[in-house]
Formats: C-alpha cells, sequence, structure tokens
C-alpha cells in the first residue's frame, strides 16, 4: 500500500485536533512553517492541506494573521444527506443521543395537507408523530420533527427513539435509499425550541425532506432545526 501523502496526513492532523478539542472554536492552527517542519516538507503541499481543510469547511485563512478554526461542528456534504444524525457525529468523534419530546399516533387528516401529499397516503391513514432533541456528547445540536406512515413501519418502541431510528429501520430489513424535496432555510426559534436547545436568539437551519427505503415507498417526512453555528450543509469541491 502507497504511503499517505503528506497534505492529507498534515491534514488529518490538524482535523483530529479540531475534533479532540484541543483545537477549539476562532483558536489559530500552527503556521506554515510549523507545519513544514513538523512533517519535512514544502509550503506548496502545506498550503494543498490548508485549501483542503477551508473547502470542507473547518478552518478560514485570513490574509496577514493565519488560519483559525470555524464556528460550525459538523459540514454535512449535501450529496450525502441520508446519512444519518448517528453518523455525522461519529464522523466529528462525538457520541449522538436522542431524548424523546413527544410521540403519538396521528390520522392523515391531522396532518398538513402537503405531508400527506408528500407520504403519499391517505387522510384515514394513520401515522407515527415524534419530536426529538438531538444532541453530540450530551450538548443540544437539533430539534427533529418526524412523520412515518403507520403502512410502512406499523409499530414504533418508543425506547427506540432513544437511539438511532435508522438503525431500528435497518433491522426491520429495510435499507435507506434515498431523499427528495430537500428544502434548507434559516429560521428564528420558537419559544419550545428556546427552551429545548437552551439558546437566545441564535439562528437555526431549518432542513426539511423525504426519506425513501429501496423499494420507493416514502419512509418518512422530517423537519430538523439545527442550531445554526453548529451545522453547515456544503457542496463538495469540483474533483
Amino acid at each position: 500500500m502507497p504511503p499517505t501523502p503528506k497534505y492529507i496526513q498534515i491534514s488529518e492532523y490538524i482535523l483530529d485536533k479540531i475534533k479532540n478539542k484541543e483545537l477549539k472554536t476562532g483558536d489559530q492552527i500552527p503556521t506554515e512553517s510549523v507545519l513544514c517542519e513538523k512533517f519535512n516538507t514544502s509550503r506548496m503541499t502545506v498550503n494543498k492541506a490548508l485549501s483542503r481543510l477551508t473547502s470542507d469547511g473547518f478552518i478560514k485563512r485570513v490574509a496577514g494573521k493565519g488560519s483559525f478554526v470555524t464556528n460550525s461542528l459538523v459540514r454535512k456534504n449535501i450529496f450525502h444527506i441520508t446519512n444519518s444524525f448517528t453518523s455525522d457525529m461519529e464522523a466529528v468523534g462525538l457520541k449522538a443521543g436522542a431524548k424523546l419530546i413527544k410521540y403519538r399516533i396521528m390520522r392523515g387528516s391531522e396532518i398538513p395537507s402537503f405531508i400527506l401529499a408528500l407520504l403519499n397516503i391517505k387522510k384515514d391513514d394513520f401515522v407515527h408523530y415524534f419530536t426529538r432533541l438531538r444532541t453530540g456528547n450530551n450538548r443540544n445540536i437539533s430539534i427533529s420533527y418526524d412523520y412515518v406512515p403507520c403502512k410502512i413501519i406499523p409499530t414504533i418502541p418508543a425506547a427506540e427513539l432513544e437511539h438511532s431510528f435508522f438503525k431500528y429501520v435497518k433491522s426491520l430489513g429495510y435499507e435507506i435509499f434515498y431523499t427528495e424535496n430537500f428544502e434548507i432555510t434559516a429560521t428564528l426559534p420558537t419559544k419550545e425550541q428556546k427552551k429545548l436547545l437552551e439558546i437566545d436568539e441564535e439562528a437555526l437551519l431549518k432542513v426539511s425532506h423525504t426519506t425513501h427505503i429501496e423499494t420507493g415507498e416514502v419512509l418518512e417526512y422530517i423537519t430538523t432545526y439545527y442550531i445554526g453555528e453548529l451545522y453547515t450543509y456544503r457542496l463538495p469541491p469540483r474533483t
């Protein structure tokens, strides 16, 4: 196996320090000269590593001052939104958590008509509706509001909603296949969201989409409100 390129070694070295909180938001990362000496490489290689981290949104480069760790905790590839919240947290070295806030069975007639249409169900059909607080290492990250047709998943034990919902779905033999109807907007929190997330007037990132299983059927319609400074959606760089 060929050795890992130096620029990847450097970017992974810095990324590990960010994930382990050795480098925190606003901290300056080691200078180019320090990195050149540490990895015994050229400024061109170091610059390539820093450009990679900048493109991924982990650092920002300030002319004449250096490179600094940015605010966001999670940078999610917009083409990989089928990844679960648990996967997102694991990617940055955090343990995902879920706290069930509300759960009930609803009739289709009780939910907004546009959601009814997206789920491809009728007014007399039943739907699981649940609200969950999501955390990373016990830090509040987001609140999600989920509609799941009972015709797809007849029963959902409440205890399963304190863990990864996708993991439960996969335990039933389903595969998460693709998402559609993706929408992303910025918004301010409601009074309830402020209380649950323990924030004030911080901006939230509102992300909505349908999730489909391998048969093409709609598994869920979900809207998640992320604390804006902790979550970022990005387009990957061209290859």
